[in-house]
């Protein structure tokens, strides 16, 4: 049976140049054949597996410039079934395409918020007056600058070519060393076993790195953070990123995301696991997965 692997779309995104990565990885690990399937969000994508319209999606998780991508966080909490399988982490170099003659001729750019938001300061100094219109995705305007020459997007290099559209300025992202970290996720936790029945399962890869997780708490009151926070701490276990969002109910409430360096069946992350349990009021485990390198 094909893989199906859901990703942010249309083609030529970097959601898709991720996902092809990891269908590379994939078919050379496992033998699977995969073929890629475009959805118009994040969260459609994760939704996606969700619902079994796909095995796996490869969604943005964080940016070195930006930080989180939030539209994935929050999916992820709110679909109980899903497990992050693997990491990779790509590098992102901006371009500037449209059809218009010179920069002094574009009047609107569009492109998804982390692209407009990596490439602030350019922006700033060579289209300062130009209205910045979010969209869905880098490749999603695109199909608008032949229709009209006052019109930009900011996508890659490769979308120039994919849609055999002109580049205006190249490397406009505002730091060089930008790069973004995708995740892999699936409704099956990755299995490391020979004997697992399921081939999209039985993959060859390095002992996990990484444990993702969130909760919340069961009471906003003077050191609530500070007690599950100390869990780790005691246990030796670092934590590599810490990230609050609202819960949604109340202003003021807050969900906490961690990754955690270790994997979720080490003795000292299970202790931790059953000490947060008693001072959470909700606790999700997303998976453990290592960074495949690329």
């Amino acid at each position: 049976m094909t893989t199906l692997i859901a990703h942010l779309g249309p083609p030529g995104t970097y959601a898709e140049q991720a996902a092809n990565l990891y269908l590379n990885w994939l078919n050379k690990n496992s033998g699977l054949e995969a073929v890629l399937c475009p959805y118009p969000s994040i969260a459609q994508s994760l939704r996606a597996v969700a619902k079994d319209q796909a095995q796996l999606a490869v969604v943005p998780v964080e940016n070195s410039i930006e930080g989180s991508v939030t539209m994935t966080l929050d999916t992820l909490w709110e679909l109980d079934s899903l497990h992050i399988r693997q990491a990779l982490i790509i590098p992102i170099a901006h371009t500037l395409i449209s059809c218009a003659q010179s920069l002094e001729d574009v009047k609107i750019v569009y492109s998804h918020p982390q692209a407009l938001a990596q490439c602030q300061r350019w922006l700033e100094r060579f289209l300062p007056h130009v209205q910045l219109i979010p969209s869905n995705s880098t490749t999603e305007s695109l199909l608008l600058l032949e229709q009209d020459l006052k019109v930009a997007a900011i996508s890659s290099q490769r979308a120039a070519q994919l849609y055999n559209l002109p580049v205006l300025a190249t490397g406009i992202n505002d730091y060089a060393e930008n790069r973004t970290r995708f995740l892999v996720v699936s409704k099956d936790a990755i299995c490391r076993d020979v004997t697992c029945g399921d081939a999209i399962n039985r993959v060859s890869t390095a002992p996990a790195s990484h444990t993702s997780l969130a909760f919340s708490l069961p009471a906003n009151v003077p050191g609530a953070l500070v007690t599950p926070l100390q869990i780790f701490a005691k246990l030796g276990i670092n934590l590599s990123k810490i990230e609050s969002r609202p819960t949604k109910r109340s202003l003021g409430e807050y969900l906490f995301f961690i990754d955690a360096e270790t994997d979720v069946n080490e003795a000292q992350m299970q202790s931790a696991l059953s000490e947060l349990r008693v001072h959470t009021e909700v606790l999700k485990i997303f998976g453990s997965y290592s960074v495949l390198p690329m």
